[in-house]
């Protein structure tokens, strides 16, 4: 309990610092940008969307990476230009880029708690499952009508944003192909999440999935603790790849880590 306590604090304070303000000046990339009247989670959603090149004077369907944390003055603007680099490179195939806006981020990216820590970090807490339903029941049908889409779908988050990235893979799996976390807040809820997933594998189909995660410095215990749990488990469907980032900070894990692991999970490496 005392590691527990000790890694709610320091990761806590990095959430709060997080994701309130833009911490570089990346170029922003021409994109769309358009609003969804969401009855799941009951706001209005900014949504906004990159298309790679070539998409605009053909005709051929894409995949779509969806990432949470999406706003321009959030992670939209480097994970474009990385998948743009990335794509040039020939390092993966092309992908539309859907990026979510944030309006309470604590709240749609964690499932409830019953620790008392946990719920101090926002005023409104435990609305994971109704963003999911947002996520599949509107913004899925809605990107499907505005683009052409593959039907391949990937998810990639950090933080808490990772949390519900591995949450959805191991709740809901078949909402995406691909998985990408960058230091997954695990420990949320006593590390409920970590303590049921072999519960979780042992329910899931056979539908292949690929899932990249890291974890760093001290606070890699609970992606290991994963980590160890998919290994003794080696669900056929998915094949995945863990990475201790143990020189890393929670604030510079998702930008160091990145490119590897979007060409690992996207290009099909091994």
């Amino acid at each position: 309990m005392r590691l527990y306590l000790f890694l709610v604090a320091t990761l806590v304070a990095g959430m709060m610092s997080c994701k309130s303000v833009p911490q570089y000046n990346d170029p922003v990339p021409e994109h769309d940008t358009f609003t969804i009247e969401s009855k799941a989670v009951g706001e209005t959603r900014v949504i906004n969307v990159w298309t790679p090149p070539g998409y605009k004077s053909g005709s051929t369907s894409f995949p779509v990476l969806y990432m949470p944390d999406g706003g321009i003055k959030e992670d939209f603007p480097h994970i474009a230009n990385t998948l743009a680099d990335l794509i040039a490179k020939g390092a993966i195939p092309p992908y539309i880029l859907v990026g979510i806006e944030n309006t309470q981020r604590r709240r749609d990216l964690t499932s409830p708690t019953q620790v008392e820590e946990d719920k101090k970090v926002a005023p409104v807490v435990g609305g994971s499952a109704a963003f999911r339903d947002f996520i599949q029941d509107e913004l899925f049908p809605e990107i499907n009508r505005r683009y052409r889409t593959s039907g391949h779908r990937a998810f990639i988050g950090e933080s808490l944003a990772g949390f519900f990235v591995v949450e959805t893979l191991l709740s809901s799996p078949d909402m995406f192909d691909d998985y990408i976390a960058f230091d997954p807040s695990l420990w949320w809820n006593n590390h409920d999440l970590v303590s049921r997933a072999q519960a979780y594998l042992s329910q899931m189909g056979h539908s292949p999935k690929r899932f990249w995660f890291a974890g760093f410095g001290d606070a890699y215990v609970y992606p290991r603790q994963l980590s160890q749990i998919l290994k003794i488990n080696n669900p056929e469907f998915l094949t995945w790849k863990y990475t201790e980032a143990l020189k890393e900070r929670h604030s510079t894990i998702f930008r160091a880590t990145k490119v590897a692991a979007i060409q690992w999970t996207l290009g099909g490496g091994e």
